[in-house]
């Protein structure tokens, strides 16, 4: 229908009107309902930072966080937050020798600038024995160690033993006994076997046999808890608590029990820790030589180099292995070089003597002189 002047009345369709082709009700409907945005918009950055936080503490490898980093740009600047950084796990810290760069580099930094000593570790182990940064690697090292964690007392331990990026008059066996105490005392394994040879032997501290042989009994006890803790059903194992020396080892004094033996249980290896896992995966690919004329420690999972020429110790029976401390040279044993070791005529000195003591020990100097110290 028209009007007079000639407009048409709009049409009713539904009961509602349409004007120049559009719904009535569909408009006052946009206007009533609010418009649709992203609800991850509306959540505070505090609920933000604690998912993070708690992602990053329970991340199972690297690739976890990056994920979360790319998803968005709110997630990426959120997951740099130094809250966040402060509480990543060991394993998200893993990198591997064959990713690192620069920017693996710069995150490892701002992680340890967070805080977190785990950071501060690995990246203290990398920059002291592989970009030979030593100063660096050592101060973060003793960042994390004033935090009391253990496997950064302990090697720092191992570093003032052996006078690690220094001369071999920079021993300071001293130090050495007392950073692997305090390791001790949180219970870290090798630091208490370490411990306990150093007063066995008088190494650094006065001697103590007997208060050696219950820090070496603590040790083993220790290692075996731990990896029955992992593996219940390695209980019905009878095989991890007995101990058959070789022939030439058989005068070994000892009850029979690897519980109160040098070494241990036949426990499978430990895992290893992130940065020793760089150290071992960075020197392999440099053909297994840290440099000329330098040795790794012959334990498969420690990884560390040799800073000077005949800095580490030489096996006493064989002479074709050598450790970078007492805890490697146990571990070691146990796992590989048991089954190897045999005494070789060429290591006897030049009075006749063989410095070897049956029992593939490393020869250790009391602190005063170098003559029980096997060198090539």
């Amino acid at each position: 229908m028209r009007t007079r002047r000639g407009v048409c009345y709009p049409k009713v369709i539904n009961n509602s009107r349409v004007v120049g082709g559009e719904h009535m009700s569909r408009r006052k409907r946009s206007k009533l309902l609010p418009e649709v945005t992203d609800l991850f918009d509306c959540l505070p950055d505090d609920l933000v930072l604690s998912i993070l936080t708690k992602l990053t503490s329970s991340a199972a490898n690297p690739a976890d966080f990056a994920n979360v980093l790319i998803t968005c740009k709110r997630l990426n600047g959120l997951g740099h937050h130094s809250l966040v950084l402060s509480k990543a796990s060991q394993k998200m810290l893993a990198v591997k020798a064959q990713n690192w760069s620069e920017s693996a580099h710069r995150f490892l930094k701002q992680c340890a600038d967070a805080g977190n000593v785990e950071a501060c570790y690995t990246l203290g182990m990398i920059r002291f024995y592989c970009l030979q940064n030593r100063g660096s690697g050592a101060s973060l090292m003793a960042k994390a160690a004033i935090c009391s964690h253990a496997p950064s007392l302990y090697s720092l331990a191992v570093i003032q033993f052996n006078g690690s990026g220094g001369s071999k008059n920079e021993k300071d066996l001293r130090a050495g006994v007392a950073l692997c105490a305090r390791a001790a005392f949180l219970g870290h394994i090798d630091a208490l076997r370490e411990l306990g040879h150093c007063l066995q032997d008088g190494y650094g501290v006065k001697q103590n046999i007997a208060e050696g042989r219950r820090f070496l009994v603590q040790a083993n006890a220790r290692e075996l808890a731990a990896v029955l803790s992992m593996t219940p059903s390695a209980l019905t194992s009878g095989g991890w608590l007995t101990w058959n020396p070789l022939p030439h080892h058989r005068h070994v004094a000892g009850t029979g029990c690897p519980l109160l033996s040098d070494f241990g249980c036949n426990v499978p290896a430990p895992e290893a820790h992130p940065a020793n896992r760089f150290l071992t995966e960075w020197f392999c690919s440099k053909g297994g030589v840290p440099g000329s004329g330098l040795r790794l420690c012959s334990h498969a999972g420690c990884g560390r180099p040799e800073t000077r020429r005949h800095e580490f110790r030489r096996c006493s029976v064989c002479g074709t292995v050598n450790y970078c401390s007492r805890a490697c040279q146990a571990l070691d044993w146990k796992m590989r070089h048991k089954a190897e070791c045999t005494p070789v005529e060429r290591w006897i000195d030049e009075d006749g003597e063989n410095d070897a003591n049956g029992n593939g020990e490393i020869g250790f100097d009391n602190g005063n002189d170098d003559q029980n110290m096997v060198e090539s």
